[in-house]
């Protein structure tokens, strides 16, 4: 049941030191303010018991009647909205109130985040953002969708009604309530990064004057970043030595050498064609793409590893620079060479790519500023992580010292 409470705000005053009245909605739990546009002193309001006993003053049985009038529109609306719409919401009478037409459905945030991944499908299909992406947000709104039905027993819910209760609510069950492939419960770090999806799709909805807020800002919980798993030069060079009898196992080899030598995700190794091959003013080679997940310039010289492994395969079918072979089977043959060549870690598509940065380039004396470059890193903060992990300016600045001491 909707109800009115009519209190002073205290903080306002106008020209004759007489405060604005206001009034506050409660409908199931959540609350909203507007101001009745009218004023009387903290003293009258006080003596007459907000309003409540008998009026002598000619302004102050008007300011009755005006909020008694309003007290009255209030319920009458709230009544002829959920004749056609149970789920009516705050936001839905205010805006009522305030002569603004109301669509169902408009403040959706379900219905928000359907149509901002519409928009990214159709940025995925011309190649401006990537499948993953896309995927990234089918899934958050498919969470956003069990969380809302399941706690709250609806199948929309009005964006204006989010508060931070829902938003720590949500928070808790996608922690340990949500099931994904028979597993209960999602990790701190995807949490964090669903919630990024939030706020991304509320943004899109603020850019589009969808909506006016973001209720998903208040979520401040940062990446709880772990030291990245890389290989170390003997763990790299026992690898390259070892040849396999199966050619598919050889094929990941090759696909795997070639990202710790490039920095470049599955994805990018995926798109590289030969036309992503050039030639510098140098007579060096290049290879120059830009990342799939940030559109960022990556652009890589060809060392000679890398170069090994392209003229390998330089005469396949496709235009392809290396044979295509999907990231689940990538990992999945991995865990072989991992084993075969006596390497005690879990050996990932992207462990190749923190190779890169640690082993590869930061290990070797190349510049931060150039690495992440390199990488397609959008700050240098990203970067920094790897050099953290390497500690190899420690270790020279030490060796400096050993040699004082010795």
């Amino acid at each position: 049941m909707i109800k009115t409470f009519f209190y002073l705000k205290t903080d306002k005053q106008n020209s004759e030191r007489e405060s604005p009245i206001y009034a506050k909605i409660k409908l199931q739990g959540k609350s909203t303010t507007l101001s009745t546009g009218k004023f009387i002193s903290r003293e009258r309001w006080e003596f007459t018991n907000k309003l409540r006993n008998k009026l002598r003053l000619n302004s102050e049985v008007n300011c009755k009647i005006a909020i008694d009038l309003l007290e009255n529109k209030i319920e009458s609306i709230y009544f002829e909205l959920t004749r056609h719409n149970p789920n009516t919401s705050l936001s839905d009478i205010k805006n009522n109130l305030n002569g603004k037409s109301t669509k169902s459905g408009e403040y959706d945030v379900l219905k928000l985040f359907k149509n901002h991944n519409e928009y990214f499908k159709k940025k995925s299909e011309v190649g401006e953002r990537s499948k993953a992406s896309l995927q990234k947000y089918n899934r958050a709104k498919d969470l956003l969708f069990n969380f809302i039905k399941i706690k709250h027993g609806k199948t929309s819910f009005d964006i204006n009604d989010i508060d931070n209760e829902f938003i720590y609510n949500l928070e808790y069950f996608l922690k340990y309530d949500s099931s994904f492939n028979s597993k209960l419960g999602i990790s701190h770090n995807s949490v964090v990064k669903y919630f990024q999806c939030f706020k991304t799709v509320c943004m899109f909805g603020i850019k589009r004057n969808i909506i006016t807020n973001n209720p998903f800002l208040c979520y401040d919980e940062k990446l709880i970043i772990s030291d990245a798993v890389f290989l170390t030069k003997d763990e790299l060079a026992r690898i390259e030595a070892k040849e396999f009898s199966s050619e598919r196992l050889n094929k990941v080899k090759d696909i795997f050498l070639f990202s710790c030598y490039t920095s470049y995700a599955p994805i990018d190794v995926e798109n590289l064609t030969k036309k992503n091959i050039i030639k510098d003013n140098n007579g060096e080679y290049w290879i120059v793409t830009n990342r799939a997940k940030t559109k960022i310039k990556s652009n890589v010289p060809v060392l000679p590893p890398v170069q090994r492994i392209i003229d390998k395969y330089a005469n396949l079918d496709s235009d392809k620079l290396l044979p295509r072979i999907s990231n689940q089977k990538i990992n999945e043959y991995l865990k072989e060479i991992a084993d075969l060549c006596r390497i005690d870690k879990k050996l990932t598509h992207y462990v190749a790519r923190h190779t890169f940065a640690t082993t590869v380039t930061l290990g070797n004396g190349v510049r931060i500023e150039n690495v992440s470059k390199m990488m397609g890193h959008t700050r240098i903060t990203m970067t920094q992580h790897y050099a953290k992990v390497l500690d190899t300016n420690v270790m020279k600045d030490m060796d400096k010292l050993k040699t004082k001491f010795a």
